[in-house]
């Protein structure tokens, strides 16, 4: 072996190759020439690979310098040409020895594909038409050590584009642009809000009471408070903590967890939008959840229509409204007096075959029934309103109907994206509830709410009426990228642990 024999045992992964070793060779005999590439701490980049090709007629002749990884390269007699990608895009890239020398060049016919290197060269358009950078200067800017995976284009292996997420960015232009979507999406939302007076803030991840919706949290325990805290499942009732105080619109965009299982609609930690508008009530929460929808679809993609699963979804308000008990009455045939009763909603849910064991919630047998005979056929935006309240703690009550709650949920492709009600701001029908759901959780129910005697005493300042919002982020990706899976719109998933060879 030359050099120095590769690096010692503790600098080595668990699962070395030939190839492996074959590059950590070629390392150790640049650093014995003196040519460390992990020692560059910059290149004067001038250019990305797209600002290139698109100003070609204005650049062409031009000496540019461009920076990226090396994904591929092709020999015709005397000349070399390479693939280099950056944040971009690619772009082509011609090696002549008359130009870069025979040594420079002999240096860069060593280079592998993985490779970071910096271009120094003038732009130039071969025979075949493709704009191209023509080396004068090659530098190798950091050694990849491993290759890239066989057929790495594709790289159609699911769990290793989730599990190794950076190797998915290089592989695949379309999980570049799912991840840049959701960017401009993000962003589109915090100008809409902001332009609307609007106040983005901050709110506790870790409480000590884990409230704001039907869930089960992660637990975890401070030591020099020597208390349990849990990582919130909602930051609602914090922000409406904000209302009372005089903030009378405020949102916070963030991460949430929640202690569930795992499937293409779920991860345990997701992104959600929440806020909370004074002197609003559900129909004006619809009003504004439709236009951020809208908004965020026309600047993330430069229209509000989107294709998914060979369907034309229109994101563009108004968006259908239907009432819960009238759509489960419309696609699942059931009656809404037998939603409303526990009993006969579970003997309903056992003729459909559904789970229905007993001492089952009510709002389980109801979310079964919708989840398998409605939201499926909700492929249009679709406002689904009016739920009971028995299964809407935070919700408040109509006040012609008070066995119904002020509450809505969105629909797009089958995807639920949020949750959003009139706020219940009345303290003592609050503490009311609150004991309803704590009686649920004695019975088992460990998703119910708990009591939360601060938020009570909140109320007890007094809450203007206010309409709030709960927006998924991961999922609105989903539905303006087409994506099948919430993993593929986390840019790092959870994932089961990984088998060991």
């Amino acid at each position: 072996m030359a050099g120095s024999g590769g690096p010692p045992e503790e600098a080595r992964g668990p699962d070395e190759n030939e190839q492996v070793r074959q590059r950590r060779e070629k390392l150790s005999r640049l650093r014995e020439a003196g040519e460390d590439p992990f020692r560059i701490t910059a290149f004067p980049r001038t250019h990305l690979a797209a600002e290139v090709v698109a100003a070609f007629a204005s650049l062409q002749g031009e000496e540019v310098s461009v920076a990226g990884r090396l994904t591929a390269r092709r020999r015709h007699g005397k000349a070399t040409f390479l693939d280099l990608l950056d944040g971009s895009g690619r772009i082509q890239l011609l090696l002549r020895e008359n130009n870069l020398g025979e040594e420079a060049y002999r240096k860069a016919g060593e280079l592998d594909v993985g490779d970071i290197i910096g271009v120094r060269g003038g732009v130039v358009r071969t025979r075949t038409g493709e704009v191209t950078v023509e080396a004068a200067e090659v530098t190798l800017l950091a050694k990849a050590l491993r290759p890239l995976p066989e057929k790495w284009h594709g790289l159609k292996d699911v769990e290793l584009r989730y599990r190794r997420r950076y190797l998915d960015l290089i592989a695949n232009p379309e999980s570049r642009r799912i991840f840049q979507v959701r960017s401009r999406a993000v962003r589109a939302i915090r100008n809409y809000l902001d332009r609307r007076g609007f106040l983005e803030v901050e709110t506790p991840i870790l409480q000590p009471i884990p409230g704001g919706a039907l869930a089960r949290p992660f637990i975890t325990h401070h030591n020099a408070l020597d208390r349990d805290l849990y990582l919130r499942i909602a930051s609602e009732l914090y922000l409406k903590r904000l209302i009372v105080g005089g903030l009378e619109r405020v949102y916070e965009i963030g991460p949430t967890f929640r202690n569930e299982g795992i499937s293409t609609r779920h991860n345990p930690e997701f992104t959600m939008l929440e806020l909370y508008q004074a002197y609003a009530d559900y129909q004006a929460m619809m009003e504004l959840f439709e236009g951020v929808v809208a908004h965020a679809a026309q600047e993330a993609l430069g229209a509000t229509r989107v294709e998914r699963d060979g369907e034309t979804i229109e994101l563009a308000p108004p968006w259908r409204r239907i009432k819960l008990l009238d759509a489960v009455q419309e696609y699942a045939g059931v009656a809404p007096e037998d939603l409303l009763d526990p009993e006969r909603a579970r003997a309903v849910c056992a003729e459909k075959g559904l789970p229905a064991e007993e001492g089952t919630p009510v709002s389980t047998l109801i979310n079964n029934l919708f989840e398998a005979f409605v939201q499926p056929k909700l492929v249009q935006p679709t406002f689904v309103f009016d739920y009971p309240t028995i299964i809407s703690p935070l919700a408040k009550a109509r006040p012609d109907r008070p066995e119904l709650a002020e509450r809505f949920e969105p629909f797009i492709a089958g995807l639920e994206l949020g949750n959003a009600f009139s706020e219940l701001n009345d303290p003592e029908e609050q503490r009311r509830r609150f004991q309803e759901q704590v009686a649920m959780r004695a019975q088992g129910d460990d998703e119910a709410h708990p009591m939360d005697e601060d938020y009570l005493r909140a109320l007890e300042y007094g809450m203007p009426p206010t309409g709030g919002i709960g927006l998924g982020i991961d999922r609105l990706v989903m539905v303006l990228t087409g994506s099948p899976s919430i993993r593929d719109v986390i840019l790092f998933p959870q994932l089961r642990a990984e088998k060991s060879d």
